[in-house]
């Protein structure tokens, strides 16, 4: 097993920065996942998004100058209903006709023990940007079972739906709302190093 140091760790998910990358990650959508959480009436219903990519661009020498993209495609969106899954691609929700995709891409990192980090980025949702933190935590470094060297992370997150132009909701007669505010997200990916090869011509 191959560990990377920890700030190497970090600098491979989080730290945007135009530079000549030593080593290029790509995410491996098989092993990874992002999924979600939100109150409706009484109870949480949760989804997932099953297209999205991510390129690392890895600078061991300098972490900090490492670079990192990651695209949601939203109309990708699964909640194991096709009516609800027809109604949050709309207008009412994500818009997936004007707003196809959606977008992160950090900017700073701040270092919050082992393996442990807060990341600042730029957040896309729906045309509208905002700056977030997201908790991170490293995984490790491993080779799998063909040679390749892969690496994992975990984060979560806490967005408000209406912060990015999300507003559709319903009253309930009793009162209140259908659907809350506040989402939940989760994501786990696992990222593969790139052939020197490749990675030459995936760098930006």
């Amino acid at each position: 097993m191959l560990r990377a140091p920890a700030g190497t760790a970090l600098a491979l998910l989080l730290v945007t920065a135009p530079v000549t990358a030593d080593e290029v990650f790509t995410i491996d959508r098989a092993h990874s996942e992002i999924s979600f959480r939100i109150r409706h009436m009484m109870s949480k219903v949760s989804g997932t998004f099953g297209d999205f990519e991510g390129t690392i661009d890895l600078s061991r020498e300098q972490p900090e100058q490492s670079n990192v993209e990651f695209r949601i495609k939203a109309a990708s969106i699964d909640t194991n209903n096709d009516r609800r899954d027809t109604h949050l691609r709309s207008a009412d929700f994500f818009d997936v006709e004007q707003h196809p995709e959606i977008v992160f891409r950090s900017t700073r990192i701040v270092p919050k023990g082992e393996n442990a980090f807060e990341v600042h980025g730029d957040f896309t949702m729906r045309g509208v940007t905002k700056a977030i933190v997201v908790p991170v935590t490293y995984l490790g470094e491993m080779k799998d079972a063909r040679g390749r060297t892969k690496a994992g992370w975990e984060a979560s997150a806490m967005l408000n739906r209406k912060d990015y132009g999300i507003v559709w909701n319903q009253t309930l007669d009793t009162g209140g709302f259908v659907l809350g505010d506040e989402v939940e997200v989760s994501i786990n990916l696992q990222a593969a190093k790139q052939e020197a090869a490749a990675a030459g011509t995936a760098t930006r």
